[in-house]
């Protein structure tokens, strides 16, 4: 893997928005708070031309995206990129991409969640540079900033951390209706293949599975090689939804199984899923054990990864050792 030079104090921490932007005032309340915290921390913070601006979802065109990107990448001063928004268009500025110009960049940390999936899988399995699947840049706003949020600084540090599960998590159907996250759920990890301790070691690669499902088979599936790349790791999944029926995720699962993504696997660890609808009363867990129990990988649902907070800092494309047992859960990170 090409590993970012480590984060330090005085580092420059550029923001952009590769999807959607941030425009309403509350929001722009909370990206100003956000700079301001990280500045006490020690960082100098940058901000590209498009992060307060959106049209249909987009901040703007996708030229414009993929250039206020490469602006942040070249810049040799910044050395993280913490993104505005996830959304729903980061696809269309990909093909505005040169990767074969990306691969003789200076490898950065790049961070955010779902819709940014997009861009980090590709940097993970393409460019094979890691990346940090963790909240985006207003998440940054609380002082004191939540441990996770310390712990993705870390790791982008160089830090080799042990992550344990969260008490109490956010109730699904609340996520979007409350300004500030209320914690009032039980987290429990399920581990969903029966054994009372899974315990998985590999090289992680997944995100957001609405964001994945789009790359499967386009030019931009360099799945199958990494994996046979990184094999001797093994290699572990981690995935979460944000909006789909259980049949759409069972066949996601199906495609990927039969397209041989699952090879090397040794284990799956699904987040929290956000908005997901039962069809035929199949839950999600029922789904995910339907299609995969075939495969005798270990299996674990329901852990603090996604859109469900609070979640844990995952590093795409680093050696994750995950323990899950009696409803709990620890992620250790190796930058190896």
């Amino acid at each position: 893997m090409n590993y970012p030079q480590n984060l330090k104090k005085g580092d420059t921490i550029g923001i952009c928005a590769p999807s959607g932007g941030i425009v309403k005032p509350e929001k722009i309340q909370k990206l100003e708070m956000a700079k301001e915290n990280l500045k006490k921390l020690g960082y100098k913070i940058i901000e590209t031309e498009s992060v307060r601006k959106e049209e249909k979802g987009r901040s703007t065109t996708g030229a414009k995206r993929a250039e206020e990107f490469m602006q942040l990448l070249e810049n040799d001063e910044v050395k993280l990129i913490i993104f505005a928004s996830g959304g729903d268009f980061l696809i269309d500025m990909l093909d505005y991409l040169d990767f074969e110009k990306l691969k003789k960049i200076k490898p950065k940390w790049i961070q955010g969640y779902s819709d940014i999936t997009t861009i980090e899988f590709l940097f993970t399995t393409i460019l094979e540079i890691p990346s940090m699947y963790c909240q985006t840049i207003k998440d940054y706003s609380n002082w004191p900033l939540e441990r996770n949020l310390i712990d993705a600084l870390r790791i982008e540090s160089g830090e080799k951390i042990l992550q344990k599960s969260f008490k109490k998590c956010e109730k699904a159907s609340e996520v979007f209706k409350l300004e500030e996250p209320m914690l009032t759920e039980k987290v429990y990890w399920n581990n969903l293949t029966g054994q009372k301790r899974i315990e998985m070691q590999g090289r992680a690669i997944g995100g957001c599975l609405d964001s994945l499902k789009v790359f499967f088979g386009t030019k931009y599936d360099n799945i199958l090689k990494y994996i046979e790349k990184y094999k001797t790791d093994g290699i572990i999944w981690f995935l979460e939804c944000f909006e789909m029926s259980t049949p759409e995720l069972y066949r996601i699962l199906w495609q990927m199984k039969n397209a041989g993504y699952f090879k090397f696997c040794r284990g799956i660890i699904f987040g929290r899923p956000l908005f997901i609808r039962n069809d035929y009363d199949i839950t999600f867990n029922e789904a995910v054990y339907q299609i995969l129990k075939e495969t005798n990988i270990p299996i674990i649902c329901d852990a603090d990864i996604g859109h469900v907070s609070p979640q844990l800092a995952i590093t795409n494309g680093a050696i994750l050792k995950i323990v899950s047992e009696n409803g709990k859960g620890t992620i250790e990170t190796f930058l190896d």
